[in-house]
């Protein structure tokens, strides 16, 4: 066993970094298909489901893409899914989400596991995992986004969020996605 930030990583002495991820890169969602080659490359483990210790707001922007935007206390507990990724995943998982083109930012966030429902009283005996990062909407754009989404988010991006879906290769090739976010914010929310 191989300790990497406080949590043990079997035969994976290349985990450096810890991700919370709370959208489609989750098991069941569109983009976990780069998770799973992450994974079978060892440049990825699932640690298991995990909730945000403080609540943020976690939205739908254009074609139901979720965001989770840095306004710690607004918002909700969000629940997600924790995975140590390599550098070389890292760097996938950036150009995945389109940090270097201003999409979301990459900032560090507290989570702990996710308490069964049996135990949900003694949250606060739950163990924080250190140097943990998530991928937050870009600043250029946030408050907006939470504006349009009638200052209200979800805790979980579940099937029902994610109805109306619309993968990348299915929207308009013709406009950047800050272009795609730009019109979504300025559309009324009716």
């Amino acid at each position: 066993m191989v300790m990497a930030m406080g949590i043990e990583t079997a035969q994976t002495p290349c985990i450096t970094t810890f991700i919370f991820t709370y959208g489609t890169l989750k098991r069941g969602f569109s983009n976990h298909t780069l998770i799973q080659d992450l994974m079978r490359t060892g440049d990825a483990v699932f640690k298991g489901t995990y909730t945000t210790v403080d609540k943020f707001p976690l939205v739908c922007g254009p074609y139901k893409v979720p965001f989770l935007l840095n306004f710690p206390g607004s918002g909700l507990r969000v629940t997600g899914e924790l995975y140590g990724v390599s550098a070389c995943g890292l760097a996938r998982m950036d150009e995945l989400e389109g940090t270097t083109r201003g999409h979301y930012q990459r900032l560090p966030i507290r989570v702990v596991a996710a308490a069964a429902e049996d135990e949900k009283e003694n949250e606060e005996n739950s163990v924080e995992i250190e140097c943990v990062e998530a991928y937050f909407a870009d600043k250029s754009y946030d408050k907006e986004l939470w504006r349009r989404n009638g200052n209200k988010g979800f805790g979980i991006y579940s099937e029902k969020e994610a109805k109306g879906y619309v993968r990348r290769k299915d929207r308009p090739q013709n406009l950047s996605f800050l272009d795609q976010i730009r019109i979504f914010i300025a559309s009324s929310s009716e």
